[in-house]
């Protein structure tokens, strides 16, 4: 994986990156038959890509590809709020697909320029989120869990009661900073569907994460496998594929999702409103969607893939993981998060603010 360096998380890595990058853009590029100028900006996760997945595109088509990160889908539509300041790509998550189409913050795809669509899985052809995939096409599919180090943990934590509600593991305990995805959890954890929570279980979540912060090590910014790899923490909230890579190199971590169910995300590929290159966009988008590409993508960042004709030629041991594609009961107990309007997010803001001031 990728190593950001010691003096930086993920978040200020995100920043400093995004700024490198655009900053570094004023210099003079030619222009392609197409009458843009050879390259692309692409605002993405980090680890998130694969190891030669840029340079190849750049060899096959001519266009440079300039990748910074951002740490959570908040920072991202933060930044493109105040107007797009040069991204041709982003990769929100489900909800945010939504939210951001909402808001005029993207512009429609033309799917006669993105042939590999047809690669698709047919499960992720029409989803809620984005009928007829107008705004997004899917880039992987993930499922939050509870990652945890087997020699430090007594037996399986398979209830989100061991990271959000009990002193089990007072000091050991690493949450998602993103706060619509831990109040989502905690409706779960109380027996609510993820998509209704009413102000009244918002509250009684809050109350039970106010009471649960003196046990938790840090809130962290997708970084979570990291800070579990290293030993800092023991247990984490974080995505299957996340842990996945860790897992890859150290035989005492495990992965979880718990019983009760879980919260389940699609993280999308999308052009911005205002993007410079929207050509070069529809180029990329349907290069990422490549059965050899999304193989290699997928080979390298052990999240699950949407892409059928990539799925095919990935190995058995990809394909049959229970970590990159989770089963069984607690699986038929999930579901994708909806975008529940601007006073849900603004409610959310102001429960999280609580549990951090607590």
């Amino acid at each position: 994986m990728p190593d950001s360096g010691p003096d930086l998380s993920r978040r200020s890595f995100g920043g400093l990156a995004a700024a490198l990058v655009l900053d570094g853009c004023s210099r003079a590029f030619p222009k392609g038959a197409n009458g843009e100028e050879q390259r692309l900006n692409f605002y993405n996760w980090d680890t998130y890509i694969g190891e030669t997945t840029l340079g190849d595109f750049s060899k096959a088509t001519g266009v440079d590809v300039r990748m910074s990160h951002y740490a959570n889908n908040d920072e991202l539509f933060a930044r493109l709020r105040a107007g797009n300041p040069g991204f041709d790509v982003i990769v929100p998550s489900n909800e945010f697909v939504t939210r951001l189409q909402i808001s005029g913050m993207l512009s429609p795809l033309d799917h006669a320029r993105i042939p590999n669509r047809a690669n698709l899985a047919p499960e992720f052809v029409d989803v809620p989120y984005d009928p007829g995939r107008r705004w997004s096409m899917p880039y992987t599919w993930l499922a939050l869990g509870i990652g945890y180090r087997k020699s430090q943990v007594d037996g399986v934590p398979d209830s989100w009661k061991w990271v959000l509600d009990s002193d089990r593991y007072s000091g050991r305990i690493g949450l998602l900073a993103e706060g619509d995805d831990l109040i989502r959890l905690g409706a779960k954890y109380l027996g609510h569907s993820v998509n209704a929570v009413t102000p009244a279980i918002m509250e009684q979540v809050t109350q039970m994460l106010i009471r649960q912060k003196r046990h938790v090590k840090l809130f962290h910014h997708d970084e979570g496998q990291d800070l579990l790899a290293s030993g800092e923490i023991d247990l984490v909230v974080e995505y299957n594929g996340d842990i996945a890579q860790v897992m890859a190199d150290d035989d005492d971590l495990a992965f979880v999702i718990p019983r009760e169910g879980t919260l389940i995300n699609s993280d999308c590929l999308c052009v911005p409103t205002g993007a410079p290159r929207p050509d070069n966009a529809h180029r990329f988008i349907n290069y990422l969607l490549d059965a050899q590409v999304g193989a290699d993508i997928a080979n390298s960042i052990r999240f699950p893939t949407p892409n059928a004709a990539a799925l095919a030629l990935m190995p058995e041991e990809y394909r049959t993981n229970q970590v990159i594609f989770p089963s069984g009961s607690a699986m038929a107990k999930s579901g994708y998060g909806r975008f529940q309007g601007i006073g849900h997010i603004r409610a959310v803001e102001e429960a999280i603010t609580r549990v951090m001031a607590a």
